[in-house]
């Protein structure tokens, strides 16, 4: 079922035949040169994460295996094929919502401009100034506001304060916090409003 069908994600675009097709691409294609390594993983979690009474759902890590995929995609500069090749082989990536974690790389890789374009207005400081991997959690969070209309904006907010908890710097998840509360109150303003 493509994303554009599928009934939890409405508006979202057809990232999985993308990711379909450079799977396919990056596995019949003879490339000549070397491609170019994926960046070191910035924490890489491969066990069960433990959040209140029980182990991560598969959404949570599709979100958490996004933001490493994410983080080489910015850092490392490598294509979403590659990116996704090597995200999958890590370990605990067969516990992960594999359409939610497609939806996410192939669709903030597409929409990244637009997304910054949300985003920027809600800083203090330039872009450059902003650590990977709250560009990737904020990425992350405002694709979901954005496109997956079926996760309440309280949840894509909380599941985007953890994700900078885990992987980000010692107060990203502060700062993450405060961007996407703003975005929120943009995009989702009535589901806002209702608290």
């Amino acid at each position: 079922m493509s994303s554009e069908n599928h009934p939890l994600h409405a508006g979202a675009p057809n990232n999985l035949d993308k990711a379909n097709q450079a799977k396919s691409i990056a596995t019949t294609t003879e490339q000549t040169t070397t491609p170019t390594q994926p960046q070191p993983q910035p924490q890489a979690h491969t066990g069960p994460k433990k959040r209140g009474s029980g182990k991560a759902s598969a959404r949570t890590r599709a979100r958490e295996f996004a933001v490493q995929a994410l983080y080489q995609f910015i850092v490392g500069k490598n294509v979403p094929g590659d990116v996704d090749q090597f995200t999958r082989g890590l370990s605990g990536f067969n516990k992960a919502d594999s359409v939610h974690y497609d939806l996410l790389l192939y669709g903030i890789a597409e929409q990244a401009v637009a997304l910054d374009a949300l985003i920027e207005p809600l800083l203090d400081r330039p872009f450059a100034e902003i650590s990977p991997i709250e560009r990737s959690v904020m990425w992350i969070g405002a694709y979901e506001l954005k496109h997956c209309v079926d996760v309440p904006c309280k949840v894509v907010i909380n599941e985007c304060i953890e994700l900078a908890k885990e992987f980000g710097g010692t107060d990203g998840h502060k700062y993450v916090n405060a961007v996407l509360n703003g975005l929120a109150h943009q995009l989702r303003a009535a589901e806002m409003q209702r608290g």
